[in-house]
């Protein structure tokens, strides 16, 4: 599913306008965006938490000559399901 599909799937179920709702759903992945870059947490009842977590810097290989080459830390944002998302995940998947 595409974020156009997500507009158009709430555009079908509700009163609104695509624009309109694009609008919303942008601006809404906008703040999530912006509170993860300043490494808040955002936390979506039922839904899930997106965070940033640093992977640490590792020791990698150039494959080509085998030569050690250092890897740095880089943020990576994270996300864990709530445990209502992980129900019904789990309940599609059995049935």
């Amino acid at each position: 599913m595409t974020k156009k599909d997500i507009i158009m799937k709430i555009s079908d179920d509700t009163a609104l306008k695509q624009v309109e709702v694009k609008e919303v759903v942008q601006r809404t992945f906008d703040i999530i965006t912006e509170s993860l870059r300043r490494d808040e947490k955002v936390e979506l009842r039922n839904f899930g938490i997106f965070k940033v977590k640093t992977r640490k810097g590792r020791l990698g290989r150039n494959p080509r000559t085998g030569e050690g080459v250092p890897i740095p830390d880089k943020k990576v944002v994270s996300f864990k399901p709530g445990m209502k998302m992980k129900l019904d995940v789990e309940a599609a998947s059995h049935g």
